[in-house]
């Protein structure tokens, strides 16, 4: 950061935790985790600054998207450090987001739309059944669902 915060720039970890529904805990979990970095006091008290309340509200909506840990620090580390994200900032992590997403959305699809016919069956064959691959015709492609994860079946 070329400027040293002022004190109003910067929030302690309880605040923190306040104005984002989480515990004390959780917010030093991300910390640990890479995912949040305090600045230390002079007497070694965490601070925050106040952008890092939008980091933590987008680590807990990454989250219920289904990103890993990982995953998110990997996108957080393109947020500028030092200073508070903006909008041009977070579009970019949406854009890079938006793909996975929209994989989730259409594996979803493909599981409800086999899933109706699958129920309706009752045959509960594994030989039989849509969704398991009848005659195991994907087997070649690997282990697992095939059809549900974006494997079609061979015509």
């Amino acid at each position: 950061m070329s400027t040293r915060p002022t004190r109003s720039d910067l929030l302690p970890i309880g605040e923190i935790a306040r104005r984002t529904g989480l515990s004390v805990s959780a917010i030093r979990f991300y910390e640990d985790k890479g995912l949040i970095e305090p600045i230390r006091s002079s007497g070694g008290q965490r601070r925050f600054l106040r952008s890092d309340l939008r980091r933590v509200s987008f680590i807990l909506i990454a989250q219920q998207l289904g990103l890993s840990l990982g995953e998110i620090r990997a996108e957080l580390a393109r947020l500028p450090h030092g200073r508070t994200p903006t909008a041009r900032d977070w579009r970019a992590i949406s854009a890079a987001i938006r793909a996975r997403i929209d994989a989730q959305i259409a594996q979803l699809q493909r599981t409800r739309d086999r899933l109706d016919g699958c129920i309706g069956c009752g045959c509960l064959s594994l030989k039989t059944c849509a969704i398991y691959n009848p005659g195991d015709r994907l087997a070649a492609q690997g282990p697992g669902p095939r059809q549900i994860i974006g494997d079609d079946p061979p015509g």
